[in-house]
């Protein structure tokens, strides 16, 4: 591979603290070390009793707990947060759960310069990156703000045991699109690639296993740090039409988060791969195969993941409003984002059969 001429790489000021129990042990150090003495924690409703334990170990520190966090981060929930915030008179935040817990998290951050402590329960990644988005009169708007970033993230492998295989699967498949679009992004990095490598071949290996056995600690722990990597990934890099498929699927469309990562990113890898031979190499050996849309695509397959839009509950009339809303605005891709581009993507993607060539190209 050729090494490339020039390239940036931005380090961000996070500490990671990783160990079983950490969530518990750690969190209340971890505010102690950034001087924070009235934390409010927040969560969603299906985090609400780890969140509740994290509470209990923040002892007199902890202003409270809110448990509104949901999907996408609806304006209107990051108002009430703000509120709540206000109103416990916090200093900071701490965010348990999931990306919606974090998105919330971070969307309070945004409004109030509050530092945010991230705990994180699934592998969606987003704990490590400046990036937040909001969903406000059916569209998700996205931006990057270093004061967004937590700035302490607590890792315990303990936490993802009571993640449900689906979750688990759909949770980690989301982790590796960011790896993936990391690749290709105009900002990559020699540094960036060696961590999307790492982190594709740690989740790909740890992913069967816990399909297997959900309670096995060390393919929990090994699954965790590949979602450190690949989110560290995401922070780094600008993302494409991946997640800006997602972005809209999502926020327009309500489909689920995890699960809409996990069956676009075959097709939407397909249709850039012939820009983006660099990415397909590395992808390659990480993954040991020639084709790797196609053993994504079988991935999720082997795993029990959904594998089409139509099952999240996209309907077909949907495929060309919504190709017209990823086509519609520029961001950085390898691959122009034509509308019919974007139109074959959804459709193969709503279909669900394995990444085919289409006009030539492959979708």
């Amino acid at each position: 591979m050729t090494f490339p001429s020039e390239f940036s790489y931005e380090t961000r000021p996070v500490r990671v603290v990783f160990r079983p129990g950490a969530a518990v042990t750690a969190t209340p150090d971890e505010a102690a070390r950034l001087g924070l003495r009235r934390l409010l924690v927040v969560c969603g409703g299906r985090g609400e009793t780890v969140a509740r334990a994290v509470a209990d170990a923040l002892g007199d520190t902890c202003a409270g707990v809110h448990a509104e966090a949901r999907m996408h981060v609806p304006a209107e929930d990051a108002d009430r947060a703000v509120e709540a915030v206000r109103a416990a008179g916090a200093d900071g935040c701490v965010a348990v759960g999931g990306g919606s817990a974090i998105g919330l998290g971070k969307a309070i951050a945004l409004r109030t310069g509050l530092p945010l402590i991230a705990v994180p329960s699934t592998y969606s990644g987003s704990e490590m990156t400046p990036v937040w988005g909001l969903t406000e009169h059916g569209a998700k708007r996205t931006g990057r703000d270093p004061v967004v970033q937590p700035r302490s993230v607590v890792y315990d492998p303990r936490l993802t045991l009571s993640l449900p295989v689906p979750l688990t699967v759909t949770s980690g498949v989301n982790a590796l699109a960011h790896a993936v679009e990391s690749l290709y992004a105009p900002d990559a990095s020699p540094l960036v690639s060696v961590m999307a490598e790492e982190g594709v071949r740690a989740m790909a290996g740890a992913l069967p296993h816990l399909a297997a056995d959900p309670q096995d600690l060390d393919a929990r722990s090994r699954a965790l740090y590949a979602a450190w990597l690949c989110g560290a990934c995401l922070g780094a890099t600008t993302m494409g039409l991946h997640h800006k498929t997602c972005h809209v699927l999502g926020g327009t469309f309500g489909l689920p988060h995890a699960e809409t990562h996990t069956v676009v990113l075959p097709y939407a890898l397909a249709y850039n791969a012939p820009a983006a031979p660099r990415a397909l190499t590395v992808l390659g050996r990480a993954l040991g195969t020639d084709d790797v849309p196609r053993a994504l695509w079988e991935l999720a397959g082997r795993l029990g993941a959904p594998r089409s839009l139509a099952e999240l509950g996209l309907e077909e009339a949907d495929v060309a409003p919504a190709a017209a809303r990823v086509a519609g605005e520029p961001y950085a891709n390898p691959r122009p984002v034509t509308a019919d581009g974007a139109r074959a993507v959804l459709r193969a993607a709503y279909e669900g059969g394995p990444p085919e060539p289409v006009g030539g190209t492959t979708v």
